[in-house]
């Protein structure tokens, strides 16, 4: 039994659970503790973490389990633990304070506030004594809470600037003259600035942009992939293809189940920092899939494949939502559950010297290892199969086609030893929130990799998990934040309507919105396309502002706070004013065009920051380019459920085609060609036939019927 407990015992989220009965005196956001900071005349000592977070967990036990150190905050602050992922607005303008102060942001954040919620202060990790190079938490505290006593005057300058900065930073950065000035910046340079900005970066030895620590930046990747397919970039494909290459083959690769680490804490890719979270899984999975279409690769399909069978058996929930993350921390030491040593291989193994020895050396686990002096290894492909089959035979005068099957019989057999005897560890723990977002990022990737790569069971997966949210989260088109054991969280009051549920966020409407158009392409399902409308309709009118002609990230009913912010910079997961833009965008092309004008307005303020850092706004990019290049509309007219219409949807969903809707018109359902009424129009059947159009904007082919002719036309479609 715990000898402390405070107010987060009654949270939802498992990250604020975490801290429940920590010594500190920790409040939730909310009224109950801004009214007493006022009342007191306290600051307030906010900090914002989230449940994988390995520093999060290092600040926990130095400083917040500290009786010492947890006294002092209780006697000089009002203590607010916030979730990022529960509360992004919070994270959104209090992460800019630290950038602000010419730091990087992070997490865990450290903030002080005045009692009107002005920051003043702000940190990430501080150590409990000074090291690092870092203050001490207590000398910080110390200095924080002497300021705001004895030199108020400063502090509230401070404050005001600060917010002020807030304010100036959140407003859109520039504007193209209009329209026309829109798609002349859009135009034919803009993949091309783009990927030199980004090739400039790019690290042409290991992969990736940047040296260390190097995240996947798949919106970066994106960009370049479309550069180099679309426009014959030889080197941005190169560059797309290697960066693939190398993240599979290294240590963020989980090479025993699957699935993506959050980032490698060196440029190689070999050691990551070990939680995982859904979205960059989802992200991955996606741009996997696209390496399958773009460079025809095996391992690319073998890698989505074993990604996909990751998070179905470790991430999904009974209903079929998936959850957050998995932390990076076990048995209080980071990766020991994911590392291993030849001893351990030895135990799992077995008696099987040729399983052990493939093991060995195709993951290069060796005596001194590779991870923080521990004598353990991260596993990586240190050589293929081919390469550690050749040093096994030499010197023996082998090489045979039956040795190098022995040898894979071998690994398949390590590996499989391998992960039953992991699955005996103590696992890390799982954040089991069940976010409309995040989720909405994976739906849509399940829905088109399902289709890329002939997997059915992927699209069943993703409208499995999209219903939950229809059913539980979605009211009025207003999409909710996150479900938690099932149920929603967010409802005003016990015995409330089942629709009064908390709004979410921007990306709650925007991810989950462009989902379902994913789920209407990948089943020819028509609702989908209603259910996107109405989350679209919802999203303009409570997330547009007409001022600025831009979408705020909080809705117009959300908490009011120092600032509105709009979410215009990609960080691990695209900037939610450029997905909600895509998703007016798509609506516009097939259902109604009314949506076009928000999506123009959006992308007319982000043209020229996008242009001068596509770093910060990849997926501005990828959308500005859409909007320029226009939309290649495949537009399949015949019996849904034939073999026919099948094939022809089958063969769209082989072609790289970043731009690409498929629209599926069944003459036998009404209702499929009023979805789609703007590309349905003029479409003729013929009967006992389905036939495809290929269109860019309101030119389309002649119809074809074969997958070989769609697929000729594909290919020579003027993408420009």
């Amino acid at each position: 039994m715990s000898a402390h407990t405070n107010r987060l015992v009654n949270e939802s989220s498992p990250y604020l659970l975490q801290h429940a009965h920590n010594p500190v005196e920790w409040y939730p956001w909310g009224p109950e503790a801004l009214d007493r900071a006022r009342r007191e005349d306290k600051p307030i000592l906010l900090s914002i973490g989230y449940a994988a977070c390995h520093w999060c967990h290092v600040m926990e036990r130095e400083s917040f389990e500290d009786e010492p150190i947890a006294r002092r905050m209780n006697e000089l602050f009002v203590n607010i633990k916030v979730d990022r992922e529960e509360r992004p607005d919070l994270d959104h303008i209090y992460q800019l304070v630290v950038q602000l102060m010419g730091r990087n942001g992070g997490w865990p954040l450290t903030v002080f506030l005045t009692p009107d919620q002005r920051p003043f202060f702000a940190g990430t990790y501080f150590p409990p004594q000074d090291k690092y190079g870092m203050p001490g938490f207590p000398k910080v505290l110390d200095a924080v809470a002497d300021a705001y006593r004895n030199r108020r005057g400063e502090v509230e300058l401070q404050a005001k600037e600060i917010t002020e900065a807030i304010e100036r930073t959140q407003r859109a950065p520039g504007r193209a003259a209009g329209p026309s000035g829109l798609v002349e910046a859009a135009s034919s340079e803009l993949l091309r600035r783009a990927s030199r900005h980004l090739l400039a970066r790019f690290d042409n030895r290991h992969g990736g942009i940047g040296t260390r620590p190097k995240f996947p930046n798949t919106m970066a990747l994106d960009v370049l992939l479309r550069r180099g397919v679309l426009e014959g970039d030889r080197v941005a494909a190169e560059s797309v293809e290697l960066a693939l290459d190398k993240m599979r083959e290294g240590g963020i690769w989980d090479h025993l189940r699957g699935g993506f680490h959050r980032y490698s804490t060196d440029e190689r890719w070999l050691v990551p920092h070990f939680e995982k979270m859904l979205y960059d899984n989802a992200l991955l999975l996606r741009l996997y899939a696209d390496g399958v279409r773009a460079f025809d690769k095996p391992a690319y399909a073998e890698t989505a494949r074993e990604l996909v069978g990751y998070l179905f058996a470790e991430m999904r929930d009974p209903e079929g939502g998936f959850y957050a993350s998995q932390d990076a921390d076990s048995e209080g030491m980071e990766g020991k559950f994911f590392v291993w040593t030849l001893d351990q291989l030895r135990a799992a193994v077995g008696e099987d010297p040729l399983a052990y020895d493939m093991a060995r050396l195709v993951f290069g686990i060796t005596e001194e290892g590779n991870f923080e002096h521990t004598g353990a290894t991260v596993l990586s492909q240190h050589r293929t199969v081919e390469q550690a089959a050749a040093v096994l035979d030499a010197g023996a005068g082998g090489g045979s086609a039956a040795h190098l099957e022995r040898c894979r019989e071998a690994l398949a057999r390590a590996r499989s030893k391998m992960l039953a005897a992991r699955e005996q560890r103590p696992r890390p723990a799982r954040d089991d929130k069940v976010l409309a977002s995040w989720n909405g990022l994976l739906i849509g990737a399940l829905a088109d990799a399902g289709r890329a790569l002939d997997e059915p069971a992927w699209v069943d997966a993703a409208a499995r998990a999209f219903a939950v949210f229809e059913r539980k989260l979605v009211h009025g088109g207003r999409v909710g934040r996150y479900l938690k054991d099932g149920a929603p969280v967010g409802a005003k009051a016990a015995g409330s309507a089942a629709n009064d549920v908390r709004p979410g966020f921007l990306d709650d409407q925007a991810y989950l919105g462009n989902a379902a158009l994913d789920l209407y392409e990948a089943t020819a399902d028509p609702r989908y396309v209603d259910v996107a409308r109405a989350i679209a309709d919802a999203m303009i009118t409570h997330h547009w502002d007409e001022p600025s002609r831009g979408f705020f990230f909080t809705p117009d009913d959300g908490d009011a706070l120092i600032a509105r912010t709009q979410d215009i910079y990609d960080q691990a997961v695209p900037s939610a004013a450029s997905m909600a833009a895509r998703l007016c965008l798509r609506l516009s092309e097939i259902a109604d065009e009314r949506y076009l004008p928000p999506a123009e307005q959006q992308l007319e303020a982000l043209a020229q920051p996008a242009l001068e850092n596509p770093f910060g706004l990849g997926q501005t990019v990828c959308v500005l380019d859409h909007l320029a290049r226009g939309s290649v509309t495949v537009v399949v007219v015949g019996d849904a459920g034939a073999a026919a219409a099948r094939e022809l949807t089958r063969e769209a969903f082989r072609a790289y085609l970043p731009n690409r809707m498929i629209a599926v018109v069944d003459p036998a359902r009404p209702e499929s060609a009023a979805a789609v009424k703007v590309v349905a129009e003029g479409k003729p059947a013929r009967p006992g036939e389905a036939v495809a159009y290929v269109c860019r904007g309101r030119s389309c082919s002649a119809p074809v019927t074969t997958p070989a002719e769609l697929r000729a036309l594909l290919r020579s479609c003027d993408t420009r």
